[in-house]
C-alpha cells in the first residue's frame, strides 16, 4: 500500500513573496487526494516541494520517518524513489520514442537487463492503454496519449506515491474522463497514495477521496471528500460550484465591500450571465472499471468520515447520510435522521463477502 505523507507547518516563499504559509495536512496512505485553488495560489509549488524539487523555508514533510526538508541529499535521493510524477505536459523527451521515454527511469536508476526493462515497460504501457504505440514519437501523438505515456513512465519504478500536476490540462472533457478513470483504476490495482493538482471541478467532485483548498496563501481546508462537498466555507463552496459570487475575484481576493455589493445585487434579483446554481452535495465517486479489485481507500475514508459525523453541521450530516447506500447505513448503524447524534458512530464488522465499498 502507498505510504503516508505528513506535512506540518510548511511555508514557502520566493524572495519577499510568501506563496503559502503554515500548511498542515496528512495524505492518507493508499488514497487519492486533490489539491484545488485559484490560479497563482501555489498548488504546483506545493507539489514540487513534496518531492524535494523546491525547499520550503519552514515546516516538515515526513515520509517513512524522514523529514525531506532537513534530510541529507542521499536520504532525499532514496525517498524520491518512492515517487512517480506526472508533469503537466508529460515532460517526454521529443527525440525518443514512447518505449524509450517510459524505459528511461529504469535504464537510469536500475541495473535491470533489457529483457526485464522491456517486460516492465510493456506492462505499464498496457496499463495506460498504449500498447502498439511504442515506436511513436511524442510529436506524432495527441496530448492525451502524451499524458498517458508520462503516467506510464511515472509508474515504471513501482512508486508508492504518485503526484499529478494538472493531468487534465489541455485535454478535452472526454479525454479528461478517461484519464480520471485511469487514475482510479491504478489506485485499485496498486493502492498507491495519489495527489492530483487540478482546476477541474468535475475531477475534484468525482475522483478523490480527499480534497484540499489553497487560498490567500493558506490551506483553507483539507479532508475527506464528503466533508468538503457539503461544506459551507465560502471559498470552497464558490470554487466547487464555479460561481462568481464569493471571495475569489478575477485577479486577487475581493474585499468585503465588493462581496456585500454582489450579494445585495443577487438578492435584488439581478442576474449577470448564467444563474449561480448551488450544486453542493455528495455526488457519486468514480468506481474502478468492472473486473478490477475494489478500492480499499473508499472503506477507510468512509470509516473516518462516519467517526467525525457528529462534529459536522446538521446540513452536512444530512447530506452525507443521504449519500450512503442501505448496506452502508446498516454497517454504520445510522438512520435517515441520524443527524441528531451526539457522538461518533462505531461501525459493525464488514462482511467477508459482498458489501464492498
Amino acid at each position: 500500500m502507498g505510504v503516508e505523507v505528513v506535512v506540518e507547518g510548511l511555508t514557502k516563499s520566493f524572495g519577499k513573496q510568501t506563496i503559502w504559509r503554515d500548511v498542515t495536512l496528512t495524505l492518507p496512505p493508499g488514497e487519492v487526494s486533490v489539491m484545488l485553488g485559484p490560479s497563482g495560489t501555489g498548488k504546483s509549488v506545493f507539489l514540487k516541494s513534496l518531492v524535494g524539487l523546491l525547499k520550503p523555508e519552514q515546516g516538515k514533510i515526513v515520509i517513512n520517518g524522514v523529514d525531506l526538508v532537513r534530510c541529507s541529499e542521499h536520504k532525499l535521493y532514496e525517498i524520491r524513489k518512492l515517487f512517480g510524477v506526472l508533469f503537466q505536459d508529460g515532460a517526454l523527451f521529443g527525440s525518443m520514442n514512447l518505449f524509450d521515454n517510459v524505459a528511461f527511469p529504469l535504464r537510469e536508476h536500475t541495473r535491470k537487463t533489457e529483457a526485464e526493462v522491456r517486460r516492465i515497460v510493456l506492462e505499464k504501457m498496457e496499463m495506460v492503454g498504449l500498447v502498439g504505440a511504442e515506436k511513436k514519437l511524442p510529436g506524432e501523438i495527441s496530448g492525451g496519449m502524451r499524458k498517458r505515456a508520462g503516467l506510464a513512465r511515472a509508474l515504471v519504478l513501482d512508486p508508492e506515491i504518485i503526484l499529478c500536476d494538472e493531468p487534465d490540462s489541455g485535454l478535452d472533457p472526454v479525454r479528461t474522463a478517461y484519464l480520471s478513470q485511469l487514475l482510479i483504476d491504478l489506485n485499485a490495482q496498486i493502492d498507491a497514495t495519489i495527489l492530483i493538482v487540478t482546476h477541474n471541478i468535475t475531477v475534484a467532485r468525482t475522483v478523490p477521496d480527499n480534497l484540499g483548498m489553497l487560498f490567500r496563501r493558506e490551506l483553507v481546508m483539507f479532508g475527506p471528500r464528503e466533508v468538503l462537498l457539503t461544506s459551507d466555507e465560502p471559498v470552497v463552496e464558490q470554487f466547487l460550484n464555479g460561481r462568481r459570487i464569493g471571495p475569489i475575484g478575477m485577479s486577487e481576493e475581493k474585499d468585503q465591500a465588493t462581496m456585500a455589493a454582489e450579494l445585495a445585487h443577487r438578492e435584488a434579483g439581478h442576474a449577470d450571465g448564467p444563474p449561480d446554481e448551488d450544486v453542493r452535495g455528495v455526488v457519486p465517486q468514480l468506481e474502478p472499471t468492472p473486473g478490477l479489485p475494489p478500492r480499499g481507500a473508499v472503506r477507510r475514508r468512509k470509516d473516518r468520515v462516519m467517526s467525525i459525523l457528529h462534529t459536522l453541521p446538521p446540513e452536512a450530516q444530512q447530506g452525507i447520510i443521504a449519500s450512503l447506500t442501505p448496506e452502508e447505513r446498516s454497517h454504520y448503524r445510522v438512520m435517515a435522521d441520524a443527524g441528531d447524534r451526539t457522538g461518533p458512530i462505531t461501525p459493525s464488522p464488514w462482511p467477508r463477502q459482498g458489501g464492498v465499498l
